[in-house]
Parts: C-alpha cells; structure tokens; sequence
C-alpha cells in the first residue's frame, strides 16, 4: 500500500542565513599551524585549499586526502614530501590511501603504495583501477587476501588462464564472483555448476545464458535455496516447472510463484497451500484477481496478510478485511496508506490501539466529523494528535484549548489557526507551557501581550517580549 508522507502541521522555520563566504586563496607563508588550524573550518573549500597548500605537514594531508583528494595529490609539496619520508603513504589512514589510488591520475608510485599499505582498503582501490598491466592484474589474482581474489574474478579483461585459476580458488566467495561474469567458457559452468558450495551453484542457476543440461542438473539440486533459484526462471521445460512447483518444500513452491509467468492452475494452487511461505508469495504477485487479494486478506497467518501490505491494488472489502488483523502495527500500516475509502477511516477512529487512532488524527482526508469524534477521545495522545491536524476547524480546537490535559491544551494554544475565542483563557493558563506558546503568536491582541510581559515566568515574559519589527 502505497505510504505518502505524513503532513507537517506547521511550517518550517526559516532557513538561516548563510554565513559569509570564506576566503579559499590562502597566503604563500602560512605556517603548519596555522594550516591546522584552518582545516578544523566546516567549509569545504577552505579546508580543500589547505589541502593544496605547499606548507600543509604531512600529517595534516594524510588526514584531509579522504574527504579531498584530488587536492592532496596536486599539492605541489607532495613529490618533495614523498623524498623526504620514503614510506610517507604507509602512515596515512588506509581510507585516505584509497582515494588517492583511485584517482584516474594516481601515479604509478601511489599505487605501489597502496599495493604496500597494510590496510586492505588502498589494495581493493587499485584492484578496482581501469587498465592494470598484466603482471598487475596477476600480483593482485595470486593474492593471499580472499577479498582481493574475489575483487580481480569480477574484472573483465582478465586473461584466460586468471579465469581458468580463479574458477578453481579454495575460497568460495571467489568462484562465487566468478559464476557472475557476464561471460564464462562453457567446460567453465559446467565445472562451477557442479560446484561444491551452494552458493556458488545458486549463481550460476540464475545465468541467462544457462545451458539446459546445467538447468535440468540444478533443478534436482540437494540445496533447497539452488533449487528455488531455478523455480524462479520462466524458461524452464514444461514438466520441470511443474515438479518444481510442487515441491515438497516449501521454499521451492513460493519461488516457483515468483516466476515471470506462472500458470493459472498454480494460482488456485498456491491459495490453498497449507505452508504460509507459498501463499504469502501468491499475495506479492502482481495482476492477482481482486476476489483472491480479498480472501487472502482474511488468511489466518499474518506472513500472508503482511505480504499484502505492499500492494496498491487493494480493493475497498480487502482493506476492511485487513484492518480485523490482530496486529497493531498491520492496522497502523494501513491507517498511513493513501487513499483509504470512508468505511476504513471511520473504523479506525474506533481502533483499540491509541498509535492507529493518533496516526489517523493527521491524515488530511479525515472528516471533520471524524476528528471531532477524535478530539474526544479518551486518550490525552490521541486529542494531543487532534491538535496537530493541519486543519482540525475552530470546534475541535475550541474543544480541545479547554481539555484538562495540559499537553493537549500546549498542542492546541500552539496552532496556527487557533479560534480568537480561545485566547483570554490559554493566555492565562495555570500551564507555564501553554502560556509560552500563547506569548509566541504573532497574532495576539495588544491586551494579551502586555498581559503577558507581565506573567509571572521569566520564559513567557521574555518570548513576549517586544521583537525587532513587531506592530
């Protein structure tokens, strides 16, 4: 069901005003201190300028070359730096390493660097790089870190016999990577398909260009997750879908109802499954006839009525069948839905739990009838709820600047369109809180503000105050 944002009951404040532009051409003959000092400045460009600047320690620029570093690496200290600390790149932090390796215009010496470095972060950067050499390519698939392996399996451009090594890496997270090339040789699926860890098998079921010895091999499958990945394919021969269907697991029916297309037999099927899984999959389908949403809506399993939630499709009998649930919070879904039909609203001014009702207070489509009914509810959350509707009308909150909660009546004195009948009497409430909110309108009487300058709390007296270009 469709969730728009919930109405903001007052406006904004005021955006503040931007502080002044801040210099970014920075002296020739600043020193390391006073450059550190500058990159504590939240401007960016500021703290970018220092990063450029010849006089910024290198420490300094270990730390700013994360957030900026295209400026750290055209500073034009750096190649002097580099001389004087052969091993300047290994002291910096690993994420700051990382960027400046992947730049486009990284050298060749900060990418050996990071190569060198003992975080893995700056070693994953230059495995991401467009264009590394052969022998590159090679260091980086002969890797004793995993992470890397399964980094240099996903590039294209790998020779033929890297693709042959990868294919065959004792970790799994590695041929997992590989099975998902967009281009593999044959004898090369074959083998993956055969694989020894399900994973690997479950990405290698979800290729396209999947032969059919291989599809029909998965299909049967010991791995019940290999199995549903090759029920969710439309592909599939005729009789192998249908086994696949009706599988004796569970896990394998459900996917078999999120293929592209599924035969209506399996519909009515899948309806009267006795697992919840199957017919939680049903309800997630898209074009499902009205009359089996409706039905579903009344499921005894709440998987199956929460997989409803995520349709926009509903007709008017499912939602009221919806908002029976047990569930509080499949109610309070529904109660922030769009475009709810009357009989829904009017039964969730009746809900038993206090968050439906308060949320329902703040819908804009809500009947003054309704929120009248609400602003009387026996729950101060829920009157207080009442109060923040963007336009409750001048009864309910007549009504609700008189309710003997004082939160409500904060909540109530506090809103813009507040009746003048209400006034004299929050004005002088015996809350501090209410009449604080009553001294910040812009829209009181000369006699209440200067009623109000002279009320006993500090806090009023001063948000009464006279302000800069009041009338």
């Amino acid at each position: 069901m469709t969730q728009p944002p919930l109405p903001t009951p007052f406006p904004a404040e005021p955006p503040a005003t931007s502080p002044a532009a801040v210099p970014t051409v920075l002296a020739a003959d600043l020193t390391a201190a006073e450059l550190t000092h500058l990159s504590q400045n939240p401007e960016a460009a500021l703290r970018e300028a220092v990063a450029r600047h010849p006089n910024s320690p290198p420490e300094l620029l270990g730390v700013l070359g994360e957030s900026h570093p295209q400026a750290v690496l055209s500073n034009p200290a750096l190649t002097l730096l580099r001389l004087a600390h052969p091993g300047l790149l290994a002291g910096w932090p690993g994420e700051t390493v990382a960027k400046l390796a992947a730049l486009p215009e990284a050298p060749a010496w900060v990418q050996d660097a990071a190569l060198r470095h003992e975080n893995i972060l700056p070693r994953l950067a230059v495995a991401a790089r467009p264009g590394l050499s052969e022998q590159q390519a090679r260091n980086l698939a002969c890797n004793a870190e995993w992470q890397l392996r399964e980094a240099m399996a996903r590039r294209e451009g790998l020779s033929a016999d890297l693709v042959e090594m990868l294919a065959a890496d004792d970790d799994y997270d590695v041929r997992k990577a590989l099975a998902a090339r967009e281009r593999l040789p044959g004898h090369l699926l074959e083998r993956l398909a055969l694989d020894t860890h399900s994973f690997v098998r479950a990405v290698v079921a979800r290729r396209l260009d999947l032969p059919l010895p291989q599809m029909m091999a998965l299909a049967d499958d010991e791995d019940q997750d290999v199995q549903a990945t090759i029920a969710r394919r439309h592909d599939l021969p005729r009789g192998m879908r249908e086994a696949l269907a009706a599988s004796d697991h569970p896990g394998v029916r459900a996917a078999a109802m999120q293929a592209w297309s599924v035969p209506q037999p399996w519909l009515a099927r899948a309806e009267h499954d006795p697992d919840p899984e199957v017919r939680a999959a049903l309800a997630r389908r898209p074009g499902l006839p009205t009359a089996v949403a409706e039905r579903l809506a009344r499921d005894p399993a709440e998987a199956v009525r929460r997989a409803l939630l995520d349709r926009d499709d509903l007709s008017e009998t499912a939602i009221l069948q919806l908002l029976q649930s047990p569930e509080s919070d499949i109610r309070l879904h529904v109660a922030s839905a769009a475009d709810l039909p009357v009989q829904a609203l009017e039964q969730l001014a009746r809900d038993p739990d206090t968050t439906v009702r308060t949320v329902l207070c703040v819908r804009p489509d809500l009947s003054p009838a309704l929120l009248l009914h609400l602003s009387g509810d026996p729950v101060a959350e829920v009157r207080r709820g009442a109060a923040l509707a963007e336009h409750p009308g001048a009864e309910v909150l007549g009504r609700l600047a008189a309710d003997p909660h004082l939160g409500v009546r904060r909540a109530a004195a506090a809103h813009q369109e507040l009746p003048q009948s209400a006034f004299a009497a929050l004005s002088t409430d015996a809350d501090v809180g209410v009449r604080l909110a009553m001294a910040g309108r812009s829209d009181l009487s000369a006699e209440l503000r200067t009623r109000l300058r002279a009320d006993p709390s500090e806090l009023v007296r001063q948000e009464a105050a006279e302000r800069p270009g009041e009338v």
